[in-house]
C-alpha cells in the first residue's frame, strides 16, 4: 500500500502531460484538416521522371 503514494501522483501527472498534449495539437492546428490527408495519399506529385526520359525530352 505504501507505493500507492508514489503511483497516484505518477498518473495524475502523466495524466495531466497527456491533457497538455492533445490540447496543444488542438490548438496548434494538428486536427484541422481531416480530409485533406485521405486525397493526398492517392495523388503521385512525388513521382520523379526518370532520367532517360528527361534527356530524351530537351
Amino acid at each position: 500500500m505504501d507505493v500507492l503514494i508514489y503511483l497516484i501522483p505518477i498518473a495524475l501527472f502523466l495524466g495531466l502531460l497527456g491533457l497538455a498534449g492533445f490540447l496543444w495539437s488542438l490548438k496548434s492546428g494538428q486536427f484541422e484538416d481531416l480530409e485533406g490527408a485521405k486525397w493526398r495519399i492517392l495523388e503521385d506529385d512525388d513521382l520523379d521522371v526518370p532520367a532517360e526520359k528527361k534527356t530524351s525530352e530537351s
